[in-house]
């Protein structure tokens, strides 16, 4: 459940300008890329110097280089450039005197981490932003000096296998609070009647997201409530053909909405009554503090982080992974109780937006002050000021 007050976050006031390099294996644009972005735009407006490393053509290499960052290309993929890799990480390294380099992926994490060490960088950390379960813990502990968990959940899942509490830190995925423009309608664009109850989620469509059971359950709700629609916002193949084509054998293509990838995530959430997202396995779940953000009651799975974006019965209705009758018994609790919506929305966007909580900057700031805190144990009281500055 949501706890304000899970770690203090203070300024470390000493001013020290920091200079941070991330770097990230993945080529496409998802919940942990964004992670990145979000994170090095707000430690750049705290007064820190970032750069990253990134494939060529990957999506958050454009995005950075658009939001006036330096970011480095090299292929990471395959053997033949795993030496490479290492190589180049360490002149970027070594070159630019980064006091922290800061890995997301198995993939980057392994030959950055190398390099980051034959460059003699201070302080190494792995932000672990998955759920799946841990299998070594060599890219945690040998070639990582710290370790970074999105959630109390993955925080256990890393205790569990044997890290030490003391070289790990929770900070929660941080969420901009979706935008939405006023004259435009999602509802209007889809031509729904004005009666209409929807459904609805924002999620990649992978197997794991669970959407095949949303559509389970929302089958199920049309015989209480016909006038129900589901919408669906992301996109993923082949994930996105066999959802169609169940759609299809249940009879229910006039009722489900897919959207593809949208970028005016305010404006779908703005058209939902209930947002619902039965994954069966996250993290986090940044999806479901966006909604709450934007007032929309929601539904998840009692899986992973989940249960850390919400306030139970308050916020949101958890239901059991893999269930489709549970979740529609859910979802019919909330279509029948416009009362109950609107009391649930209103208390996620004063929980999300009054408190703060998973904000941009709030992240930004517990990351700082670890950074230094872990900069002075591995460096020393005496030997803590950042390469970068002038004493």
């Amino acid at each position: 459940m949501l706890n304000s007050a899970d770690q203090s976050a203070s300024h470390p006031g000493s001013g020290s300008r920091l200079r941070i390099l991330h770097t990230e294996a993945a080529t496409a644009f998802g919940g942990q890329e964004f992670c990145i972005f979000k994170e090095m735009v707000a430690m750049r407006e705290r007064g820190h110097h970032l750069e990253a490393v990134c494939q060529p053509h990957a999506e958050l290499a454009q995005r950075l280089r658009d939001a006036g960052f330096t970011v480095h290309t090299v292929k990471m993929a395959g053997a033949l450039n795993f030496m490479r890799t290492v190589a180049f990480v360490r002149r970027v390294a070594s070159r630019g005197r980064f006091d922290v380099v800061n890995t997301h992926s198995r993939s980057d994490t392994v030959r950055a981490a190398m390099g980051a060490r034959l460059a003699g960088t201070p302080l190494i950390v792995r932000t672990r932003h998955l759920a799946k379960p841990i299998n070594s813990l060599y890219a945690y502990t040998w070639l990582a000096h710290r370790v970074i968990a999105v959630s109390r959940h993955v925080h256990r899942q890393l205790l569990d296998v044997g890290a030490s509490p003391a070289s790990i830190a929770i900070v929660h995925s941080p969420i901009v609070v979706p935008e939405y423009d006023s004259q435009r309608s999602v509802r209007q664009e889809l031509g729904l009647p004005d009666d209409a109850l929807v459904v609805g989620c924002v999620a990649v469509m992978r197997a794991e997201k669970g959407h095949a059971d949303l559509i389970d359950a929302f089958h199920r709700v049309l015989t209480a409530f016909p006038q129900t629609h589901l919408v669906l916002a992301g996109e993923g193949m082949p994930v996105f053909e066999r959802l169609k084509a169940q759609v299809a054998a249940l009879g229910v293509e006039s009722r489900v909405h897919f959207l593809g990838r949208r970028h005016d995530i305010g404006n779908v959430l703005q058209a939902l009554d209930v947002f619902a997202l039965p994954t069966h396995r996250e993290a986090f779940g940044t999806a479901f503090v966006e909604a709450a953000a934007m007032g929309v009651p929601v539904i998840g799975t009692d899986v992973g982080g989940v249960p850390e974006t919400m306030q139970a019965g308050v916020t949101g209705l958890l239901v059991p992974p893999r269930d489709p009758a549970a979740l529609a018994a859910a979802l019919e609790s909330l279509l029948g109780d416009p009362e109950r919506r609107r009391r649930m929305g209103e208390a996620g966007r004063k929980l999300i937006r009054g408190q703060g909580l998973f904000s941009v900057g709030r992240a930004a700031q517990l990351v700082e002050a670890t950074y230094v805190r872990w900069l002075g144990e591995r460096r020393g009281p005496a030997a803590a000021t950042p390469r970068g500055s002038v004493p």
